[in-house]
């Protein structure tokens, strides 16, 4: 067992309050996710290209140069 105590005492009920969405329950200790902690993760999101690009099959990446079996 935990010696933690319960966040939320045994025989005590959720809150709730009607949303538009319909009834909702709140629990104890959770916060609602915010607008900013939204843009925050958007804004922690790897790049992504616009376009398609196109492959780097050159010089130092050329992967199709190293099969060759012949140097001349």
């Amino acid at each position: 067992m935990s010696s933690k105590p319960d966040p939320v005492p045994k025989g005590s009920a959720f809150e709730a309050e009607d949303t538009e969405a319909g009834s909702q329950t709140l629990v104890p200790g959770v916060a609602p996710v915010t607008l900013g902690a939204r843009l925050t993760v958007l804004a922690n999101a790897p790049l992504l290209p616009r376009r398609s690009q196109r492959p780097a099959d050159h010089g130092l990446f050329d992967t199709n140069a190293r099969n060759q079996i012949e140097m001349f």
